[in-house]
């Protein structure tokens, strides 16, 4: 069966009581159901996981590497979307199109949030548009 990857950084754990009022009542585990039934519907595999630490994030990302049944990764890096230059090289390994997905849209915040070390390696990008943007990143990998 094919593989969508869904990888999510620190502290999306914490989605339905971080913040609500920027990352709405959402918990990770609903965004999880809705890629699952997305990917379901289209006959693939989702392997949805999340990390507060940086590494793990990585490691994952080379272990799906040479997977002959991926077909893409959809990444929330979250935090480590604006420091992380490990995760970004890491993502240039793959063999299959990248989409960065954020709940809240980035570049509306914070200056230190407008870098993203992610976007030069996808293929799409998906922000501001809620738990919408993790079932849009699946539907710009299936189509292509």
């Amino acid at each position: 069966m094919k593989k969508i990857l869904v990888l999510n950084g620190p502290n999306l754990n914490m989605l339905g009581r971080r913040e609500p009022d920027i990352y709405g009542t959402t918990t990770l585990g609903d965004i999880e159901a809705l890629c699952r039934a997305a990917g379901a519907k289209a006959g693939h595999e989702i392997d949805f996981r999340q990390s507060n630490h940086e590494g793990v994030l990585v490691d994952w990302i080379q272990e799906v590497a040479h997977d002959p049944d991926l077909v893409g990764v959809v990444i929330n890096a979250a935090a480590y979307t604006h420091t992380s230059v490990a995760i970004h090289d890491a993502l240039k390994i793959l063999h299959v199109p990248v989409v960065e997905v954020h709940l809240s849209d980035p570049s509306t915040r914070e200056p230190f949030r407008h870098i993203s070390y992610v976007e030069p390696v996808a293929s799409a990008v998906f922000k501001g548009m809620g738990p919408q943007g993790y079932l849009l990143g699946i539907e710009h990998l299936l189509s292509n």
